[in-house]
């Protein structure tokens, strides 16, 4: 592995993933700068070395410096992209004539652009063709990597120099990154996942059952597998930290926005905080399923409870009464 390392990176949003990522790079041995939109919001980080809006409890560390002004990432050597991804498009346009055009971008948000149907990789070689691109995904809970809890994540990028780079940058004793050039790959994972992990949550609202969420997940993932080999992706991708190992991890904890979200859903209950990103990307999902003639049942169920055209109760019964069929 390449041990050149990025020593000046910059982390565009001041989320709990964008702040545990900061302080990541931060004890990696790089000097961090993390922007979030707000001066208000970059004013209290700083002086209180602490996000106590979006990841309470955690000191930031001394070489993260928090701004609201876009300019101050000028020199920065890379650039972790930590915004929910249907902002992707306007964040990247928004820093892309401020930023070097040595320094790669790596996308840290999980989903698909709605209207374009493009993945995020793909949004950020329109708005910014120059950058090197990058995504960053796998099972990771910000509060569990704040901790220094043992995680494992991967790199992916078409240039291999690239991917390797961030993996010496932002690696520590406790966090683990693998590279990979299957970019497309990568980014399926994320993406389905989110998806899938609201229908796991529907199924535990629902008290469904360990077993029926068993079914899902084995299920879910024989979905994200048809759709990622339709696509190109490498079946050890899917099969690795940012495909099974990740939606292992949503689909089974609250901790998991989409999987809350799901299981409000199951419970008749009120969505709870802000709309996870797997809603807003199962339409886009299953429409570029039905383009490339996949099958996935359980994304169009998902997708049919958020756009309301069936019911919880509905949407189950229609799963059950699907034919038989060989599970090859």
């Amino acid at each position: 592995m390449s041990q050149q390392t990025f020593s000046r990176i910059g982390v565009i949003g001041a989320g709990a993933w964008g702040t545990a990522l900061a302080n990541v790079a931060a004890r990696a041995g790089a000097d961090v700068v993390l922007w979030t939109r707000d001066p208000g919001h970059a004013d209290e980080m700083a002086r209180t070395r602490e996000n106590q809006k979006r990841l309470p409890g955690v000191r930031l560390h001394d070489n993260v410096r928090p701004t609201a002004d876009p300019r101050d990432l000028a020199h920065m050597d890379a650039v972790l992209l930590v915004t929910p991804a249907q902002t992707v498009r306007a964040m990247a346009q928004m820093f892309a004539p401020v930023l070097r055009v040595e320094a790669p971008i790596a996308i840290c948000a999980k989903g698909v652009e709605r209207g374009t149907l493009l993945f995020m990789a793909d949004v950020l070689e329109q708005v910014a063709p120059n950058h090197a691109v990058a995504a960053l995904s796998g099972p990771s809970f910000a509060h569990d990597v704040a901790a220094g809890l043992p995680t494992a994540v991967t790199i992916a990028a078409k240039d291999e120099d690239v991917a390797q780079r961030f993996c010496a940058s932002l690696a520590t004793p406790s966090f683990r990154l693998y590279h990979t050039t299957d970019l497309r790959g990568v980014e399926i994972g994320g993406a389905a996942k989110n998806v899938l992990a609201i229908a796991c949550g529907v199924a535990a609202g629902r008290a469904l059952g360990a077993s029926a969420q068993a079914a899902l997940i084995a299920r879910g993932f024989a979905e994200l597998r048809r759709f990622g080999r339709a696509l190109g992706a490498r079946d050890e991708t899917l099969m690795g930290l940012s495909g099974l190992g990740d939606l292992v991890l949503t689909c089974g904890s609250l901790q998991s926005r989409n999987f809350a979200l799901g299981h409000a859903m199951g419970r008749g209950e009120p969505a709870p905080g802000a709309l996870a990103e797997g809603a807003l990307t199962a339409t886009a999902l299953v429409e570029m399923a039905r383009e490339h003639g996949v099958d996935m049942p359980i994304c169009a169920a998902v997708d049919a409870i958020l756009s309301d055209r069936l019911s919880v109760s509905d949407a189950v019964e229609a799963l059950l009464a699907r034919p038989q069929k060989s599970e090859a």
